[in-house]
């Protein structure tokens, strides 16, 4: 009997068309563009800005979606912060070009997030976005009904993770944030891709994460 060879069809169909890896410096301007599309103009106004604002990422924990062409179409990015004295790691803002719908670009962030986070030794990840769409990664609001934001939020999208058993047994009080302060000032270079970021026409974008 002969075996059946695989189309070409069949082979193309099976590709990822992106691929996920850690952000680089020449993202900025296409990752604040599609943040910009997907949160709006105000997104620096968000109550979860405030945990961002001045801080540094946490390592290895800025990531990014990139098409086979080299388009970034995806981002997410954690931050280090206080969850009522346990410590953790915020998820957000995670966004996703409106164009890569259906092709699981949101959820293969998540999941290499979740997967470097624990390798890392982290604890607990919070976020403040959609229950039924997190709750496929395992978020809940379970550990969460003591922990506030400094700002408004709706309790119910107030959603944590432990990826070490009892990380945020006790979790209580304001969420503050602890990661490393950037410098005051960004290099001219940085401050002009912001710039031509917030300036660049961009895509319209899904929002999941804030």
């Amino acid at each position: 009997m002969t075996a059946k060879r695989n189309s070409p069809v069949a082979l193309i169909r099976k590709t990822t068309p992106f691929a996920i890896r850690a952000e680089r410096a020449s993202d900025v301007v296409a990752r604040e563009a599609l943040l910009d599309a997907c949160f709006g103009d105000n997104r620096h106004t968000r109550t979860c800005q405030r945990l961002r604002d001045g801080r540094a990422p946490a390592a290895g924990l800025s990531l990014s979606a990139m098409r086979n062409d080299g388009r970034l179409v995806g981002t997410v990015r954690l931050w280090h912060v206080s969850a009522g004295g346990r410590s953790a790691l915020m998820l957000g803002p995670l966004a996703v070009d409106d164009d890569c719908r259906g092709l699981g670009v949101g959820a293969a962030l998540m999941q290499r997030a979740l997967a470097v986070a624990k390798a890392r030794g982290h604890g607990a990840v919070i976020l403040l976005g959609d229950a039924p769409y997190y709750a496929r990664y395992g978020f809940t609001a379970a550990r969460t009904g003591e922990l506030s934001l400094p700002g408004a939020f709706e309790r119910e999208r107030l959603l944590g993770l432990e990826l070490v058993e009892g990380a945020l047994d006790g979790a209580w009080g304001m969420i503050t944030p602890t990661g490393a302060a950037l410098p005051e000032s960004l290099p001219k270079s940085k401050a002009s891709e912001r710039k031509a970021a917030r300036t660049r026409k961009a895509p319209l974008a899904v929002p999941h994460a804030a």
